[in-house]
């Protein structure tokens, strides 16, 4: 019998007092955002039990809209301004109609149901509150962030879903931290959101006008599996001195020698036996700590992607240190002029699809992000995943791993693929 989910309650939740705020301008790194997806991630607790479950539901209501004083964009709409041209202007309205808060059951569903099998299992979908299909520009009409609360046989899963035109992944952790910041009984947060967009894309503030969207952008697919492969501290080590070594250098970052290693993984697993088939990778580039004049703190989106295209036979017969050293240039060249000229760009919506070539692969997360440190109050998250909204093959995304140094990564392939890369993934 399959395992099922019983939704026993959803309701709005606005901040306890009128928004700070009106209204939050939108700029080019967050605009072009609009057609793809929401964030979406999903904690996993092993179960409190120190109070009774709905005393602990009710619990995280109150705390979650004590929180949203603290971020009132999140509990706001997308609004649009029509201008000539079937163009329009759009920006957060923060006018406080609240996020959207589920509580739900899975009386069949335990901890090891969701983390032990060899794929992300189709459950986890039904434990995070989006849709497939739904884009960012149906904040025009939908909550810009969802919360689904769901009691397990032996725990807790919280998923939230954000829209991604207003926060990116450093932005919503924020925002997760400080929500659990303040159910551990804190009356303040720790480190304030910072709205300011002066200093950001489209420096000068400008209102920007771009087409007016009426429907779904995004070419629908058929879903995928996604696996969590995970490397240790000592693995990762492994790697990182390996790629150093091959490449005659001592730059090349943990993360960089990782992304090589599991591009050339995905390529050895399905070669095409010819050394002039280009491959793809892409990779969001993180701005904060590329751009001075970006406050800490900085609420929004700010990444935009980079992408590198080497032959097959270059990554295969040149190493892991080659590969690892060609990716680790790409990031090095997005310097803060190079920023700069991104945010000049236009804003264009065209079909967005990973698997645009070859084996293409997408990375999107990060290690460095505050995942585990969301204690609500009973204890650390034990593992974090995401639903079947990012569905997308080639799509990587990075996460910390539970212990300390480690690191996961959740790939999207189809079936074959992911069965050919299992084999090779594991040697360094």
């Amino acid at each position: 019998m399959a395992k099922k989910v019983e939704l026993i309650s959803s309701s709005l939740v606005s901040g306890t007092a009128a928004a700070s705020m009106s209204r939050l301008e939108l700029n080019s790194w967050d605009l072009r955002l609009f057609h793809i997806f929401p964030i979406e991630r999903g904690l996993i607790f092993h179960i409190p039990h120190i109070q009774s479950q709905q005393h602990l539901i009710q619990h995280l209501k109150n705390s979650l809209s004590r929180a949203l004083d603290f971020f009132p964009p999140l509990a706001g709409r997308l609004a649009a301004t029509p201008h000539d041209g079937d163009t329009a202007c759009f920006f957060v309205d923060c006018n406080n109609a609240g996020g959207e808060f589920t509580h739900a059951v899975a009386a069949a569903v335990s901890i090891s149901d969701i983390i032990e099998p060899r794929c992300i299992p189709e459950i986890v979908s039904s434990l995070i509150p989006i849709n497939v299909g739904v884009t960012n520009y149906d904040g025009i009409s939908k909550p810009l962030l969802a919360v689904q609360v769901t009691e397990l046989t032996d725990g807790l899963f919280i998923g939230c879903a954000a829209n991604h035109a207003v926060v990116d992944g450093t932005s919503f952790w924020h925002f997760l931290n400080s929500w659990s910041e303040i159910s551990r009984g804190s009356e303040s947060i720790s480190r304030s959101p910072i709205f300011d967009r002066c200093n950001a894309a489209a420096v000068d503030n400008r209102l920007i006008h771009i087409p007016t969207l009426e429907k779904n952008l995004i070419a629908p697919s058929q879903l995928l599996p996604q696996k969590v492969f995970h490397f240790s501290k000592e693995k990762l080590g492994e790697l990182k001195a390996k790629a150093n070594s091959e490449a005659g250098t001592d730059k090349i970052s943990t993360l960089q020698a990782l992304m090589a290693h599991l591009w050339r993984s995905t390529v050895r697993s399905h070669t095409t036996n010819n050394d002039s088939t280009t491959r793809l990778m892409a990779t969001a580039i993180g701005v904060r700590a590329r751009m001075s004049s970006l406050p800490d703190g900085y609420f929004g989106n700010a990444v935009y992607p980079a992408a590198l295209a080497i032959s097959e036979g270059e990554l295969l017969q040149k190493g892991l240190g080659a590969a690892a050293l060609r990716i680790n240039e790409l990031i090095s060249k997005q310097t803060d002029e190079a920023i700069r000229r991104d945010t000049e760009k236009k804003v264009d919506f065209q079909h967005w699809e990973v698997g645009s070539g070859p084996l293409a692969l997408a990375f999107g997360g990060s290690h460095r992000l505050d995942v585990y440190g969301c204690d609500f109050g009973w204890g650390k998250p034990i593992a974090v995943r995401s639903g079947k909204a990012w569905n997308m093959e080639g799509l990587v995304v990075v996460s910390p791993a539970a212990e300390a140094g480690g690191i996961d990564l959740e790939v999207c392939l189809s079936e074959e693929k992911l069965v050919a890369l299992e084999e090779f993934i594991t040697s360094v």
